[in-house]
Order: structure tokens, then sequence, then C-alpha cells
């Protein structure tokens, strides 16, 4: 620590004296010694400073004051005045200037040189700079080490919030990735913000609550964590990319088994519990967000894959039940993915186990997640996704099939008997319902569902003939999207 007034005046060899009666700056750590004799130092002064003087042009009591004024203002710490050159003894009036405005006063004898209180204020002020150089090096080689020991970014935070001794946050979008104080809200009165640098659009947000001993440390923790950070987005992409490969086969029905139950745990998924299935779906240029984004911290645990086609890809998060409840998942994934800037439904699936669960829970994902809602469950029992989940039920091919005669006629006519058959589906077979819907007269709509039926060889009124076309537009809908 820095010498102070009152270390200086317990130093014997300097023989001072105080003689003032303020106190209130003996113990304040001194910037440095100024030797002046101007009459008005102020403007040579930036305020800590033990301010040297002999007097030799303050001959006047008025002269004196002015002076003690001019130092107090520009905020020293205090007074050395040198006798036996100027002034036998130090002025009464100047003593009691100071006096008046808290400022100490210590008499130097003539023996005493200037230099001898300059050189123990460098050397003091040298050997605290060395000291927190040294501390602060220590600190790097902690908090480097916290990181390479395998704490990761937990551990590493965990340690320069004890360090600066106040609490610390980090943040990504509107999420919280790490917190020494969870469920704390922070603001900017009572938090400091640190950006941090991470090369990529993530909003990364370091929270320090207010006040806190920095000390230089803050900034090379700010570099670690941006390194951490963009470590962990290669990590979760890496990851997320095998994941991929191995849900792809197991979606398409290639693996099953002992070989599924092999590759489930290679990527962490125990196929003996039951898990469920969170989807979302964008478009093929977000991938890179989808691979590389954090989840929120109710999803932390779950394994995430991605995978898709050239025009679209999925984020797959495969949730164990004990996870958390269906809809509250499903909310923070759509939180999050509002966030990043991504604004697509969530689709969840139910929770089976085994690698043939995973694939029917992945099918009901994808068809709730065709509803459009921000969060869509599952049905509780959907017909669509169990069929297409089968392998052994070629339901595309079947789709294509009765519905191909309808989808060429409306491409040679102009017509619309897919939107008509529809409409007529989703609103329970009422004709007066479909031409007020379509705004079509109710002859116009019963002579396009003669069509379909000479068309297709279903009949729209039969039940059994309209389950069939019913699955066929509902595995046409999901294949397309």
């Amino acid at each position: 620590m820095s010498i102070s007034l009152a270390d200086l005046l317990a130093t014997p060899q300097l023989h001072l004296k105080n003689l003032g009666a303020a106190q209130g700056t003996l113990k304040t750590p001194i910037q440095w010694a100024a030797v002046t004799e101007l009459e008005n130092p102020q403007p040579f002064l930036s305020g800590g400073e033990l301010v040297l003087t002999t007097g030799l042009k303050s001959n006047t009591a008025a002269a004196q004051r002015s002076f003690v004024r001019q130092v107090q203002r520009a905020g020293a710490v205090g007074l050395g005045f040198g006798i036996g050159l100027g002034h036998d003894q130090v002025p009464t009036a100047l003593i009691a200037e100071a006096n008046r405005w808290g400022l100490p006063v210590v008499e130097v004898p003539y023996r005493t040189p200037f230099i001898a209180i300059g050189k123990l204020v460098a050397d003091s002020r040298s050997a605290d700079h060395y000291a927190k150089l040294e501390r602060l090096l220590t600190q790097h080689q902690i908090l480097a080490q916290s990181l390479l020991a395998g704490g990761g970014l937990n551990a590493l935070l965990a340690k320069l919030a004890g360090m600066i001794r106040t609490d610390a946050v980090l943040t990504q979008f509107n999420s919280e990735l790490f917190s020494t104080c969870p469920g704390t809200d922070v603001d900017d009165e009572n938090w400091l913000p640190v950006v941090l640098a991470t090369g990529k659009r993530d909003a990364s947000t370091l929270w320090l609550r207010k006040p806190f001993d920095d000390g230089g440390i803050v900034d090379y923790a700010k570099g670690l964590i941006s390194v951490e950070l963009n470590n962990l987005v290669q990590r979760r992409q890496t990851a997320r990319q095998l994941a991929g490969q191995v849900f792809q086969d197991i979606i398409r029905g290639s693996l099953d088994g002992p070989d599924a139950t092999a590759r489930l745990q290679s990527v962490h998924v125990n196929p003996a519990a039951k898990n469920m299935v969170l989807l979302v779906r964008v478009p093929a240029g977000r991938s890179d967000t989808l691979a590389g984004m954090a989840l929120p911290q109710p999803l932390e645990s779950a394994v995430a894959a991605v995978l898709g086609s050239a025009d679209q890809q999925e984020l797959l998060i495969i949730c164990p039940t004990h996870s958390g409840a269906p809809a509250t998942l499903g909310t923070a994934l759509s939180r999050q993915m509002t966030d990043v800037g991504i604004k697509a439904p969530v689709g969840i699936g139910g929770a089976y186990a085994q690698a043939n669960g995973l694939r029917w829970s992945y099918f009901e994902a994808k068809e709730a997640a065709s509803r459009g809602l921000a969060v869509n469950e599952p049905e509780r029992l959907s017909l669509t996704s169990l069929l297409l989940a089968s392998e052994d039920v070629p339901m595309t091919d079947m789709a294509t099939e009765a519905l191909a005669p309808l989808l060429a006629f409306d491409a040679a006519h102009g017509a619309e008997l897919v939107n008509t058959l529809e409409s007529y589906l989703q609103l329970n077979g009422s004709v007066a319902s479909v031409a007020e819907a379509l705004t079509l007269h109710r002859n116009t709509v019963r002579y396009r569902l003669t069509q379909i039926s000479e068309l297709t060889g279903y009949d729209p009124a039969v039940t059994a003939d309209r389950v069939q076309l019913w699955l066929a537009l509902a595995v046409r809908r999901l294949a397309r999207e």
C-alpha cells in the first residue's frame, strides 16, 4: 500500500513534526511529493500530492493564507513546510488557515532535504505498483488454471467473483448462462455490464454487481471468457452434427436393436429411459445459429442434434422426462429462438423409450410444429405420426397416389379441388360451411366433391374414404413442410 503522511511522521530519520490540528487525510495514500515555490501551484497539481515548500514567496499572512487555499482546492493530502531558509518557523497564519480548511501541516527541519521525502514516496509507489502487478499475475494464473483444469466457464466465473468480491452473472441474449446469485434480476443501475467480444452476434454480457475490486483482472477475465464462449460454440456445433447423423439413421429406421442402443449411448442418450423430442424447423440459412446457440437453462442437460436438407434445418432437443413439464420446456426454447432472431414454432413429441420411441416422438413433434403455434404439444393419439414412423407402411407413396389426380386436374384447369377437399374435411363435412368459407354456391361445392370422388375413387361423404383422404392430405402437408 502507498505511504501516507502518518507513515512519514512515524519515520524517525525524517524528523518531521505535525503542527496542524487537521487529521482527516493523515492516512490517505500519497500519490506524489510535489515541491513548489509558486504563489499559486493549483494548476500544476492533480490531487493526492504532499506539497513541499519553503515559503520563499509567501512573506505576508495574506499570501500564506492564499497559498493554503490553492493547495487545498487542488486536492492535496497535506502541506510540508521547510524551515531554515525563508522562515525560521512555520508561519502561524499558514497553520491557522490550514486548520480552517482541514489540511494537515508538517514541519520539515532544515537537515531533512525534500528529496528524501520524495524518494520514500516514490519507492512506496513503486513497491505498491509491483505488488499489484504480482497480485494480478497470480490472479491471471488462477483464472487460467480454473479453465484448463476442466472446471470450464462456471469455475472461471466463480473464481473471478471471489477475486473481485462481488456477484457475477453471465447472460446470452436474455438467457442466464451462469450466476453466483440465481434468480436475481440485473439492471444498469446496480450492475456494470461488460460486453464480451466473441466474434459472433450472440449478445453475451458479463454483469458485475457494484461496487467491486477490479485491479485490472476484469479485462483479463473478459478475454478468457470470450475465448471459452467461442470454444463452446465450436464444441456445440461438432456435438450436434454428430448427434444429427445418429438421429438421421434412427428416423429413417436404418438402426435398431443393439446397434441403435450403442449409437444413442455414444451421443449421451439413454435409450432405456423415456425421452421426448422438441423440434424447431428453420430455413437452411440459419443452420449455423441452430448448431452453435446456447440452450436455455432448463434444457442444458438435454442432447441437441441438427439435421436437415439443403432447404431446411431442424434442431432436435432430446429430453428425459425428469427435465420438466413439456410445455415449460417448449416455452423456454421458444423464447430462446425468439431472442436469437428466429421465429419458428416449437413442436413437442411424446415421451417414449428405445429407438422406435424416439422415431415416433420425432414425427409427433414434427406434426405438432405444423400447427403453427409458438409451442405445440402432441396430440393424444396421432395416427398420422404413427404411420409416418413406420417404415413398413409407404404412406408418402400412398398419399401421392391418392392425390395425384386432383393435383393434376387443378394444374391443368386452374381448379381448386384440393383446397375444397381440405376445407370440407376441416369443417367436418358441412357443405354449407365450405360454401361460406370459400365464397362459393353450395351446388358448386357439391359438384367439386363429385369430381373428387370420380378422380380419386374415394367418396368424401363415406367415412372410410374420408379417413383415407384425410391421411393423404396430412402426409402430403408434413412431407411438404
